[in-house]
């Protein structure tokens, strides 16, 4: 796998627009620091795609765990950059302002090496139930996993919606399902295990035990529900609160002192 560079990364100053248009100051921090590391490990790789692309053979029969880092974060080109850094750029500022940026930032780099991993599984497995030993050789890189488990998580907080998937019409919550089809079809060389990966991690968070897996790793007690910041612990929102019932309880919890 080796980069496609032509003389000018079209693609790169198509983002950068959009990017300006849009407004640093509209983005808020985790999203663009994420989107800036992109773009900066595109023009500057740690390696060279070979070396941090993630595959059965590389990374679990290697050992080479630190693949799981490097490949979300490296592109094969400036349009696989443009279109993952626009994705990101939308679901991220929904997510980011919904969650809060400690929150948002602990899932994305909690899910970009979680994704590796379940990648990593149903490679095995499928060069396991095909008989096909070139699926332990496929080697992927890039952020779309990561988006997918986001598209996940942002229909499950934004229910009610409907997509419009290569002229079909469909409910967002199962939008991710179609789109994972429809580029599998119309891109053969992107990656159905990477993308499916990812939102197989993003119905773990939304509806199996991974949310509550971080919530105990992140040091907070499983039953809380809660809407205010902890002192040493993340945000994990379960209801919604206005300004005045925040402001009652926290007035209830002083006057308990």
């Amino acid at each position: 796998m080796q980069r496609r560079r032509r003389g000018v990364d079209v693609g790169l100053i198509l983002l950068l627009s959009q990017v300006f248009q849009v407004g640093l100051e509209n983005i808020p921090p985790v999203t663009l620091g994420t989107l800036a590391l992109n773009v900066f490990l595109f023009l500057k790789p740690l390696k060279p795609l070979l070396k941090v692309c993630i595959s059965v053979d590389q990374s679990y029969y290697q050992k080479d765990w630190q693949r799981l880092l490097l490949a979300p974060v490296h592109h094969a080109d400036d349009w696989h950059l443009y279109f993952n850094m626009v994705s990101l750029l939308w679901k991220g500022i929904k997510l980011e302002r919904k969650l809060g940026s400690i929150l948002f930032g602990y899932i994305i780099a909690v899910f970009s090496v979680l994704i590796g991993i379940v990648y990593i599984v149903l490679e095995y497995a499928l060069a396991g139930l095909l008989n096909d030993p070139s699926y332990k050789m496929n080697c992927a890189v890039g952020f779309s996993g990561v988006l997918f488990a986001l598209k996940v998580l942002n229909n499950h907080h934004h229910p009610g919606g409907t997509s419009n998937i290569m002229g079909i019409h469909v409910s967002s919550r199962y939008a991710c399902w179609l789109e994972l089809v429809a580029i599998h079809l119309c891109s053969p060389g992107t990656s159905f295990a990477g993308h499916l990966a990812g939102i197989l991690v993003g119905l773990m968070y939304t509806l199996g035990p991974l949310k509550m897996l971080m919530k105990t790793t992140a040091g907070f007690s499983a039953g809380s529900h809660s809407n205010e910041r902890r002192p040493y612990g993340f945000w994990f929102p379960s209801e919604q609160l206005s300004e005045e019932e925040v402001r009652r309880r926290r007035l209830n919890r002083l006057e308990r002192w």
